[in-house]
């Protein structure tokens, strides 16, 4: 009984072992295939007759001659190991070449290979299939690098084996378990390595808080790419571009969000402002509400920004604002009653008839600013935006303006002579003897005065005679010396960048006289006298420009005008003027010297008897001579004081 027993029992082992053997051997060549199929999937984008329809008829041919007849109606480069020897009996009517690749290597055990775009195709061992091909993967944890050697391995298997070669856990999620990659890298530090393994296979790689990587398939419209600093990254397609037609001319753009804060890392090529908006929004979970569609498109690259600085760059300079309104951010045209702000600003330093020319005219479009003078404040209405902007140009102008105390020194020195020689005579109805003799002779003689002297040194053989009643006889020899000098210091005071005014001076009138007939038959004479007045001023005009380093420049311009003579009522007075500008910079408290404003005024006048006022000797008696010399030296100093109140 125990005979039967244990023939029993072994041929239960036997076939159990063989179950065994037969179901791993149909998981393997499933898993195989499709690992193939992944493959001539993915190769149908850099081959296009992998997906052309073909039709053949075979009727015992040799293998080889049907992949050679395959590869020359679907375009491919086939490859055929002489070890292949089977014979084909098949009728495939406007099939893919992929599909017929797929039938033979499954029907016929072959194993098909990739080298750039040539498939090579061999007798598949049984072993082959039977046994796992190991995962070709090394990794230093010396200096942490990893070096892999992958051909259509399965995703799971790879981050399987390089979490235990390396002890970083690399996680697949279910929807990659039946992924298969392929790549070649050596000596490459891990995170590099993971993102060149999952840029190479369409993959996203992510980074958790615990260090772990995960791989994640892309999302729709994300493809991987080559950004600006040379490393892999993942974008998303606008809307507007399609997903299956590359970049087309819609543009394209990059959003990632890095760290817990998070800050975004944006590029973007001629991208709806919206679908950057709302793919942002995404990355940092941030609530917005739109009150309109966002139209136009943008280009930027930026690193490192927040979602409300991003906002702020975006949709700067368009028709749309943003605001923050417990957490949650109102996007839409600037006019709308929830973007626009109302701001109170009082002035502390200035005032408010010079802020208002200082706002540029295109921040004040769309923006209402009132002034109440009361209080000097501004009240400012409009867009969010531009009443910020207002608001802090406003409060950089509104700083304290220094006073500056300019003190003027003035000095006119006069230097000159006046001499007066000479003889006079006439007759006039009242002339009184008298004058002066000392100092200097100015002396005017009557009739009664000439006939008693002429009497005096008469003789009785000769006699001068005697002059009219009415006749006089006036005597001059005087000389007089001028030395005068007169000093004036007014004290100015004036704000800065503003003009501080100096007007000293004299006035003078004579008298103008019109003489009118009036009327015809009895014309009648009428005379009209007017007094009209002549200036002769000093002005000066200072401009005083404080620095940052306590430096004035001063913008000074001085205008003086002078009398030059006496001049009877009936005459307008002579006079001069001199004018100068000039700009000179100056440190606080220094004093600058004006000079060389000087004038020279010479008289020489003379009447008397014709010819014998010319005679020597005999002019002195039959002329009245008079000559004058005279130098006017002006100086002004000016001492700039800053003040600060």
């Amino acid at each position: 009984m125990r005979r039967p027993i244990s023939t029993a029992l072994t041929c239960i082992c036997l076939y159990c072992a063989f179950f065994l053997l037969t179901t791993e051997g149909l998981a393997q060549q499933v898993d195989r295939m499709a690992q193939l199929e992944q493959r001539l999937s993915d190769l149908s984008v850099e081959l296009p007759g992998l997906a052309k329809r073909v039709t053949l008829s075979v009727s015992g041919a040799s293998m080889q001659e049907f992949l050679r007849a395959l590869a020359e109606a679907a375009d491919l480069n086939i490859s055929v190991d002489p070890s292949v020897d089977a014979r084909i009996y098949n009728n495939f009517q406007s099939e893919t070449a992929r599909n017929i690749l797929l039938f033979v290597a499954q029907e016929y055990h072959l194993d098909i290979g990739f080298i750039g775009t040539i498939i090579s195709v061999r007798q598949l061992n049984p072993q082959d299939y039977r046994r796992p091909k190991p995962i070709m993967a090394d990794y230093d944890k010396e200096h942490g690098r990893l070096t892999l050697s992958l051909e259509n391995d399965s995703l799971v298997r790879v981050a399987r084996a390089i979490t235990e070669r390396s002890g970083t856990n690399v996680i697949v999620t279910n929807e990659l378990r039946e992924k298969t990659v392929t790549l070649f890298v050596q000596q490459m530090e891990l995170p590099a390595a993971l993102r060149q393994l999952a840029f190479n296979n369409q993959l996203k790689l992510a980074e958790t808080a615990d260090g772990a990587f995960v791989f994640l398939p892309l999302g729709q419209r994300e493809e991987n790419f080559i950004n600006s600093e040379a490393q892999p990254a993942t974008r998303r397609l606008p809307l507007s571009v399609a997903t299956d037609g590359g970049m087309g001319q819609g543009g394209s753009f990059y959003v990632e969000a890095q760290g817990t804060a998070p800050l975004l890392d944006i590029e973007a090529n001629n991208t709806p402002i919206e679908e950057v908006v709302r793919y942002a929004a995404d990355q940092v979970n941030a609530n917005y509400f739109l009150f309109s569609p966002l139209q136009g498109t943008i280009t930027t690259r930026l690193k490192q920004v927040s979602f409300d600085d991003l906002l702020t760059a975006l949709l700067r300079g368009t028709a749309y604002a943003h605001k923050n309104e417990n957490g949650i951010y109102l996007i839409g045209e600037r006019r709308l009653e929830g973007l626009r702000e109302m701001r109170v600003v009082q002035l502390q330093n200035r005032s408010i008839d010079t802020i208002q020319a200082m706002i540029p005219a295109e921040w004040r479009q769309g923006v209402e600013v009132k002034e109440f003078r009361e209080q000097n404040t501004l009240l400012v209405a409009g867009p969010g935006p531009q009443v910020r902007e207002i608001v802090d140009i406003v409060n950089r102008l509104d700083t304290r303006v220094p006073m500056v105390l300019i003190e003027v020194t003035m000095m006119d020195i006069r230097k000159g002579y006046n001499i007066k020689t000479g003889i006079s005579a006439g007759v006039s109805d009242s002339v009184r003897t008298g004058g002066r003799v000392l100092p200097g002779v100015d002396y005017t003689f009557g009739a009664a005065s000439i006939n008693d002297f002429l009497s005096r040194i008469g003789t009785g053989s000769f006699n001068l005679g005697r002059v009219t009643p009415n006749f006089y006889l006036t005597l001059s020899a005087l000389e007089d010396n001028n030395n005068v000098e007169m000093r004036s210091v007014p004290k100015l005071s004036t704000l800065n960048g503003h003009t501080a005014s100096l007007s000293i001076g004299s006035t003078r009138y004579y008298r103008l006289s019109t003489q009118n007939v009036m009327g015809s038959l009895n014309p009648q004479t009428v005379v009209t006298e007017q007094y009209q007045d002549v200036n002769a001023d000093m002005t000066i005009n200072i401009r005083p420009i404080v620095s940052g380093d306590e430096q004035v420049t001063l913008n000074i311009t001085i205008d003086i005008s002078d009398f030059t003579q006496d001049t009877p009522i009936d005459e307008p007075p002579p006079s001069t003027t001199s004018k100068f500008e000039s700009i000179i910079r100056v440190r606080n408290e220094e004093t600058v010297v004006l000079g060389g404003i000087e004038r020279f005024e010479s008289a020489n006048n003379s009447s008397g008897v014709p010819v014998l006022s010319r005679v020597p000797v005999l002019k002195w008696l039959f002329s009245s001579r008079s000559k004058s010399r005279n130098k006017i030296v002006s100086v002004v100093f000016i001492k700039p004081t800053i003040i600060y109140q």
